[in-house]
């Protein structure tokens, strides 16, 4: 095939140009999106149930639901959490499991119970996760000069209407999230005196208005040939139609502003967004699945561009950007193309004394990117930071087949080859070792996709993104190589720059090398005892290191969740945070929060109080962040000893998919008794233990709150001839929340509500009278008794029911001593169950399975190196050498002071995959050498492994090179890619001293005998 493509470099050169050319256009038509398209089998129910109590809404909703959801098909787990007025389910079902079909189950399920449920209800919502459902960064909005309510109802209004809508008319965005906004309502304040003495009561005015208020629909009406459709419109359209409602007093007619005052106010206030300081509204925009991310984001800025021009009033702002991480993979890979070219011209330079031949490097990398990326259009995939590190890592290997390709002609041309014989034959010698190294590669990391869960489904991507750059750079090398360097080398001339070069790299490494290699048989048990230590320090420091998801990055942004654990309405709590926030105003670039409950649609956590905020900071650097982390955590233990606070980094988009905020470790303590008085106690009793075993280790979700319990005396009712109704909807109105309708204004719904204004409960109890048919009037305090308690504040709940979960924060080394002293604790408590949970044990499945990838990878290396090799001893030589290497690069991260996480142990993978090739490509020699050259085993030994000195050191040398600059820059991307790139060159580091020295050594010990 070589000499047929040698002897037509014009049919070549035009048949790659063509394959390049679509190459570019499919470039065009890749979506470019943060993560792969993929379903995470997970769904959230939402529950919302007005006014009930968290015990009520657990027993009488959340506890039915759960129990039918219960019986979903491939249902893993099931967590659910209930608090005052609102629940959530969430649902993890296996990985695999069709998620739109979950999502209709779900449905069904939930309409089945909806029977069981409170009538006035609302039904459940069912949200369905997606990794293109995760906004990928904010659009914040403020005023530049704070205004009134009236100000902020109108930006509110217009961030709805107007920036909400343009923004997700740009055909790149799916949906935009919103929340902040304030909205309006109509209060009807009745002038109680004014009333009475007409005659009229609270159910008048609530009988006015419902009905002015009906809506008739429409009536088709036949006209001769003629049809027409005539449409009823209510009364009530604006705050000017309610005032002028007419009454019958008597003999006289009276408007409804004679008996109370008509205002428009905004709504009470549940929650609300700050943005620096300052009340705001917060925009998610979430892109579609097949879009280019870049080129929305260019969109995006462009617009806001327009928006600061037309709107110079308010303030634009994006934050918590998610395509940071893309950026950076973008430009990883720019930089590994840089690099690697850049290295593999100098290492060429300095091993080959030669100025062309790298030159072929920056055509046949290229070329094969391109080409790589043809092929990712037609398989479906999309440009993403998975594909991305995949393409990452082909590239170093993309050079190493260049290079052995190259290196092999100019072999036999310096043997005093033509030509064109030494590209036929250079080419044709290395074609079945550079196939099997491509495919044990690819049998190293295709066996990856089948990890259980995302975290297959998200290396799929990534394997599926080596194999194809491999087999393409293997096609690339072994056509278009040869043939250009044919044509490069066709006038023998040697110009000044190659007699340069031949000058600077005077090194005879053949004979460095033949020293070493006499110095290992020399000494062959000392030799094999160093090597084979590398084992037992790799297999020590597997039990030893520690163990996570993702490595350490380094931040700096900060996120402060705060639970002040107090009855505190929604503006105290605001009052609160922009106190926090001014004790650091100096401190932070950025800053934004989320006071009390939230509007978004998407949202999958679950509601917050009145007393809870989540707060996020952005800040110069990291050592910045750690001065506010400080700051802010003194203030708050020094002020508000009860809250609860929690620092955190904000999770990326590979955290919120692989759920790598759950604590390490869990007790979930079920209590057999649902009795709400003795939970509490418990709680108490349970938290003290916890602290003093785990004293700061210990986060404690669950919190208690006190409430103000009311209850109407039926005695006294019966004694004063009133009815229970009657009383409560005179307490609803006294308490502003008495809705009589809504209306339709401006393309918005605005309630009507009938009320008393703004009253303490202590006033509102003493002074609020209530009449009875004879005309008597009592106050509420008479009718009503006020009782304080203390109850949970949320309710949690999974498959084995209620629980009462205790988070702590500790090594794994820890687990077995800090899984006794729970223990121990629960003997204390009969009547108290006790199970585990955590990340801890979710890491060691990963790491289980990823070890299991690991055997099949093996197996699958040595079954394809027997083939090749025709020996079934031989491929244990390649198989030995990988734990040695691991014991290096695990050595290394330990220096370095990392820990064993996903993307260390995909470096030990890539590692194990990349570094075996140099010991195929030399056992392949060494046996041609016996076998068609006659050579003795010593001879040929020593002879293969000059010959293949040169490859091995400069495959090597761009590999390690090429990652250096990893372990010197910081920031987001690199420390994800740092225990990566740490592995590689201490796995590549030991592994070409192994290669070069151990694997000859293992050879002579099975082929002495023959």
């Amino acid at each position: 095939m070589v000499r047929f493509l040698l002897s037509r470099p014009i049919a070549v050169t035009m048949t790659f140009i063509a394959i390049l050319l679509l190459g570019m256009v499919s470039i065009g038509l890749l979506p470019v999106s943060l993560m792969p398209d993929i379903s995470i089998p997970e769904v959230t129910v939402q529950m919302n149930y007005k006014n009930a109590s968290a015990r009520v809404l657990e027993n009488s909703v959340v506890a039915p639901v759960r129990r039918q959801l219960m019986q979903v098909a491939h249902l893993e787990d099931i967590h659910s959490e209930t608090r005052d007025g609102s629940g959530i389910i969430r649902l993890k079902l296996a990985y695999g499991s069709d998620i739109n079909l979950a999502y209709i189950e779900v449905n069904e399920k939930i309409d089945r119970a909806m029977s069981s449920l409170p009538r006035d209800m609302p039904r459940p919502k069912v949200i369905k996760a997606s990794a293109s459902d995760l906004p990928v960064f904010h659009l914040n909005l403020s005023l530049k000069q704070e205004g009134n309510e009236q100000k902020f109802m109108e930006l509110s209004e217009f961030a709805d209407a107007v920036i909400r809508k343009r923004i997700e008319q740009m055909p790149k965005v799916a949906m935009v999230d919103l929340t902040g906004r304030s909205f309006q309502e109509i209060l009807i304040v009745p002038n109680e005196l004014q009333m009475k003495s007409l005659g009229f009561i609270l159910k008048d005015l609530e009988t006015l208005i419902q009905e002015n208020n009906i809506d008739f629909g429409n009536l088709s009406i036949r006209d001769g040939y003629y049809q027409y459709s005539i449409c009823f419109s209510s009364r009530l359209r604006n705050k000017k139609d309610i005032e002028e409602l007419y009454l019958k007093a008597g003999d006289r007619l009276i408007q409804l502003k004679d008996l109370a005052e008509v205002k428009i106010v905004t709504q009470p206030r549940k929650g609300m967004a700050l943005i620096n300081g300052q009340e705001g509204i917060s925009l998610a925009v979430i892109k579609q699945s097949d879009a280019r991310l870049q080129e929305m984001e260019e969109e995006l800025k462009e617009m806001v561009g327009i928006f600061e021009k037309d709107y110079p009033e308010i303030a634009f702002e994006i934050s918590q950007d998610q395509t940071r991480l893309l950026d950076y993979s973008i430009n990883n890979l720019k930089q590994s193309l840089l690099w690697g070219a850049g290295l593999a011209f100098l290492i060429m330079f300095f091993f080959l004394k030669d100025f062309k031949a790298p030159w072929l490097i920056g055509i046949s990398i290229p070329a094969s990117l391109i080409i790589s990326l043809l092929f990712f259009h037609l398989l479906g995939l999309s440009l993403n930071i998975i594909s991305l590190s995949g393409l990452v890592l082909g590239i170093g290997m993309m050079i190493d087949n260049s290079i052995i390709v190259i290196d092999n002609i100019v072999q036999f041309r310096e043997r005093g080859e033509n030509l064109f014989s030494s590209c036929v034959k250079g080419t044709n010698e290395v074609i079945r070792p550079l196939l099997s190294s491509v495919l044990t590669t690819c049998a190293v990391f295709i066996p990856m996709i089948f990890i259980s869960g995302i975290a297959g489904a998200m290396f799929y991507d990534q394997a599926m993104a080596v194999t194809i750059g491999l087999f393409v750079s293997f096609f690339v090398s072994i056509s278009l190589l040869p043939v250009y360097y044919r044509l490069f080398y066709r006038k023998e001339r040697r110009g000044r720059m190659d007699r340069l070069v031949s000058k600077i790299s005077g090194v005879d490494y053949a004979k460095l090398y033949e020293k070493g290699l006499r110095l290992v048989f020399r000494n062959q048990l000392a030799s094999s005892l160093f090597f084979l230590m590398f084992i037992f320090v790799g297999a020590v420091l597997i039990f030893k290191m520690e163990k996570s998801r993702l490595p350490k990055v380094e931040q700096h942004e900060l996120m402060l969740q705060v639970d002040w654990n107090a009855r505190i309405h929604v503006d105290e709590n605001k009052k609160r945070v922009k106190e926090l926030l001014s004790l650091v105003v100096d401190s932070i670039q950025q800053s934004s929060a989320l006071v009390g409950e939230q509007q978004y649609l998407l949202n999958r956590e679950q509601e917050f109080s009145s007393s809870e905020s989540r707060i996020y900071l952005n800040t110069e650097n990291e050592k910045r962040m750690h001065v506010v982390e400080n700051v802010l955590h003194h203030y708050l233990t020094e002020q508000y000893p009860s809250a609860r606070i929690q620092f955190y980094a904000p999770p990326n988009l590979f955290e919120q998919i692989f759920g790598a905020n759950e604590a390490p470790l869990v007790a979930r303590l079920s209590v057999r008794s649902s009795e709400e008085t003795k939970q509490v106690n418990l709680l108490k009793l349970l938290e003290k233990d916890f602290r003093k075993c785990f004293s700061d280790q210990l986060e404690i979700s669950q919190s208690m709150q006190e409430q103000l319990q009311l209850t109407i005396d039926p005695v006294q009712l019966l004694s004063y001839n009133l009815e229970p109704d009657v009383v409560y909807q005179k307490l609803r109105t006294a308490f502003n929340d008495n809705q009589l309708a809504v209306i339709k204004e401006n393309q918005s719904f605005v309630p009507i509500v009938l009320g008393e204004g703004q009253k303490r409960i202590s006033n509102i109890l003493e002074k609020t009278l209530i009449q009875n048919s004879q005309g008597d009037d009592y106050s509420l305090n008479q009718l009503v008794c006020e009782e304080s308690r203390v109850s949970l504040k949320s309710i949690v709940a999974g498959k084995e029911g209620e629980y009462l979960p205790f988070n702590i924060n500790i090594k794994e080394s820890d687990l077995l001593s800090s899984q006794n002293k729970i223990r121990k604790i629960n003997r204390k408590y009969p009547d108290v169950n006790l199970s585990f949970s955590g990340s801890v044990f979710s890491n060691r499945v990963l790491m289980r399975q990823l070890g299991l990838v690991l055997i099949i990878s093996l197996l699958l290396l040595y079954f394809i190196l027997a083939a090749q090799f025709e020996s079934l001893s031989q491929p244990l030589i390649v198989l030995l050498e990988v734990p040695i290497d691991i014991g290096g690069a695990l050595l290394l991260l330990s220096m370095f002071g990392g820990s064993l996480n996903l993307m260390s142990l995909i470096g030990i993978i890539v590692m194990s995959g990349i570094i075996i090739n140099d010991s195929i490509l030399k056992i392949d020699t060494i046996n041609r050498l016996r076998k068609e050259e006659g050579y003795g085993l010593i001879r040929a030994i020593s002879t293969g492994g000059q010959r293949r000195l040169k490859p091995i050191l400069m495959t090597s040398l761009t590999t390690i090179l090429a990652l250096i600059p990893f372990l010197f820059t910081n920031g987001l991307g690199s420390d994800l890619q740092k225990p990566l790139a740490i592995t590689v060159i201490g796995g590549m580091g030991i592994g070409t001293i192994v290669s070069l020295y151990f694997v000859p050594l293992c050879y002579y010990y099975l082929n002495r005998k023959k």
